[in-house]
């Protein structure tokens, strides 16, 4: 990997302990479009990078989850993950029928969607009371998270659609928001490691995102995520939240763009 490269997928490794740990999970959608931009320069597919990140998310929310226990509202489960596991099966069919450059425009659209809804989601909800979740509107935010997450890991504004009306503490918002999404990465752990060949069933992906490849890669970037989630809960402690999040929003909306259009923005970092 040339040094342009490992600043990508480092800065993207570490943001999944930073975004979790930090601020409830939604900024860590940049993880995946740098991810992307990273191994791409490698000749990698999108989906190679999808099979890197799972097991670096499951443990950063692991690690996450140690410095927030007990403060989540664990009912929300009970209303976001049944649709989430039909979702999950929707959005893994979808992998096998983007090409590379599909992928590449999806997760841009996903990152630069959330910009704006991360610059106009206190305006939609401000006008109203703290919303009481529920079933009705749960199980198609599961579905949703579960779809989106399966081929991007970016379902953080669709889990914000549901968590932010409640007018959570902040603690409770992050504590919440990493529990559920442990849930949501688990869930689609099977899905990426076996495929059609050792179950021949419509349900998995006829190639394994996960193999001794990506594990491999995945255990070498392993150490950035404890570092990345220490990094989260100083930054919280420590730092502007509404400053820091417009940085990152700012860097976002420019990864989104250059996987939609195809911007050599990488050529910043030579």
């Amino acid at each position: 990997m040339d040094y342009s490269s490992i600043l990508l997928v480092t800065v993207a490794v570490l943001f999944i302990g930073v975004a979790k740990a930090g601020f409830g999970g939604g900024l860590g959608m940049l993880t995946t479009p740098l991810t992307v931009l990273a191994f791409s320069k490698l000749g990698k597919n999108p989906a190679y990078a999808i099979g890197v990140l799972l097991p670096l998310l499951c443990a950063g929310d692991a690690f996450s989850l140690w410095h927030y226990w007990g403060k989540w509202r664990k009912e929300n489960l009970t209303y976001l993950l049944p649709g989430t596991v039909v979702g999950i099966i929707i959005g893994v069919q979808l992998i096998d029928h983007f090409t590379p450059r599909g992928v590449n425009l999806a997760i841009g659209i996903i990152a630069v969607l959330f910009v704006v809804f991360q610059l106009t989601k206190e305006k939609i909800f401000g006008w109203e009371g703290a919303f009481a979740p529920n079933h009705r509107i749960g199980v198609p935010c599961g579905l949703g998270m579960g779809v989106i997450s399966s081929f991007a890991h970016g379902a953080g504004p669709v889990a914000a659609l549901f968590l932010f009306p409640q007018r959570l503490p902040k603690q409770t918002y992050v504590a919440t928001n990493i529990l559920v999404f442990f849930w949501v990465n688990w869930l689609k752990m099977p899905f990426f490691v076996v495929d059609q060949a050792m179950v021949p069933l419509p349900l998995f992906v006829k190639h394994s995102l996960i193999n001794a490849d990506t594990l491999w890669m995945s255990l070498k970037l392993f150490p950035l995520v404890p570092v990345g989630v220490w990094l989260g809960v100083w930054c919280n402690r420590r730092f502007s939240e509404k400053n820091f999040v417009r940085a990152v929003l700012v860097f976002l909306f420019l990864t989104g763009l250059q996987l939609i259009f195809n911007f050599d923005l990488a050529k910043l970092f030579h």
